[in-house]
């Protein structure tokens, strides 16, 4: 199975994905953990920040989560996934997929801003940063829409939600 977690910068996807993951191998063995970033630094940070090297990204996101998944391998993937073909792709290529959009309203996501991210977006000092400059498109259709107002715990709850699909997918 393949859980795709998207959402903009500090919406909460890695915190939902690590607890998932952790949850999840509570009761199986056969768990990884993609993060955009992680997969950024493993392919030697090669790809820039730009609608390109976004694009390159997320396609070998969406590979290697094929490829694990056809290994016999449970996916948890956190990804920023600003591209509607890519999840289209996920759908047409990867058996058992779903897909989770943790919805945060970008006022609160810039007062958040753990990284200070949405702040030099915004000062202009990086540019093509989704949310700001560049377009995040919802998600036409996912599986699951996660409100996240801030509630950390709220958010966590999904965790388990997300571990039992997995358990009851075997």
């Amino acid at each position: 199975m393949v859980i795709w977690i998207i959402g903009l910068s500090a919406s909460g996807k890695s915190t939902l994905a690590d607890e998932t993951v952790r949850l999840m191998r509570e009761k199986v063995d056969n768990v990884v953990l993609l993060d955009g970033d992680g997969v950024r630094e493993a392919f030697g940070d090669d790809l820039s920040h730009t609608l390109e090297g976004r694009k390159k990204n997320a396609d070998r996101l969406c590979r290697m989560s094929r490829f694990l998944s056809g290994q016999g391998l449970n996916v948890v993937c956190a990804v920023l996934s600003i591209f509607d073909e890519s999840r289209k792709w996920n759908r047409d290529n990867i058996d058992n997929y779903y897909e989770v959009f943790i919805d945060v309203p970008l006022d609160i996501l810039i007062e958040r801003d753990p990284k200070g991210l949405y702040a030099k977006a915004l000062r202009g000092e990086i540019t093509e940063f989704p949310g700001i400059d560049l377009e995040f498109p919802v998600p036409k259709s996912p599986d699951l829409v996660i409100n996240n107002n801030g509630d950390k715990d709220a958010l966590l709850k999904y965790a388990s939600q997300l571990a039992e699909r997995v358990e009851s997918s075997r």
